[in-house]
Formats: structure tokens, C-alpha cells, sequence
């Protein structure tokens, strides 16, 4: 019998059926990853975000922006200027977690010369005939 944790917790996302995947999924995915980590800078107006995550397009920025405001991630407040202002920032739970992400980017990027030879030591390997 499986353990489901659809209607409450306690959240196991190791569980298919666990809601909080979804949040694992959202946190998980590369723009989401680099849109927190631009916004962990400081407030951001769409283009400055935009402009900051190189390569985001501007249906995936609104996406991104949509979902992590939904999750509390992230606050977007509209000023009343001629046109209309409107900047995205950080929430104390977006805060927190985009800590985690900038620490996993730290990372990746003090480590990819690693990962590229491991990468070019695998690729150049003799494939072994399965048995």
C-alpha cells in the first residue's frame, strides 16, 4: 500500500503523489533558479530581469514571475507612474531560499572545470559491450 500525502502532511516529495513536488519542480528549473538569484540582488523591473538572466524569454520571465509570486516567493508591487512602474523582489521565504540556489550556483560554477573533465573522461571512454 502506498503512502500518499495528497490531502496534508507530513510532505514526503520522495512520494509520487506528494503535492510539494511541485514546489521541488518550480525550484528545480534552471530560470527559476537564475530569475530568484537576479532578484536576491536587489528589486528588479521586468526588462532589468529580463536583461539580467541572459536568454530568459519574455513568455518564460512572465511565466516564472507569475509562479513564484503565486508561491510566495516573490512580490510584485505596481507604482502609479505614467506608464505604470512595476518591480519584483524577494519575499523573506524567496530570501531564503534563493540563498540555497546562489549557494548550488556558487558551487557549480567553482566546479565546472571538474565536471568538464569528468565529462571528457567519460565521453572518451571505450564503451564496454553490455552482457
Amino acid at each position: 500500500m502506498e503512502t500518499t500525502c495528497d490531502q496534508g502532511g507530513p510532505w514526503d516529495v520522495y512520494l509520487r503523489n506528494c503535492p510539494c513536488r511541485d514546489v521541488l519542480d518550480l525550484l528545480a528549473n534552471k530560470w527559476t533558479a537564475l530569475v530568484l538569484g537576479a532578484l536576491a540582488r536587489g528589486p528588479h523591473r521586468f526588462g532589468e530581469l529580463r536583461r539580467a538572466v541572459d536568454g530568459i524569454s519574455q513568455k518564460m520571465l512572465t511565466q516564472n514571475l507569475r509562479q513564484l509570486e503565486r508561491d510566495g516567493f516573490v512580490t510584485r508591487t505596481v507604482y502609479p507612474t505614467t506608464p505604470p512602474t512595476v518591480e519584483y523582489a524577494l519575499t523573506e521565504m524567496g530570501a531564503e531560499v534563493g540563498a540555497h540556489l546562489i549557494a548550488l550556483s556558487t558551487w557549480s560554477q567553482a566546479n565546472f572545470d571538474r565536471i568538464r573533465a569528468a565529462r571528457e573522461q567519460y565521453d572518451g571512454r571505450e564503451l564496454q559491450p553490455v552482457r
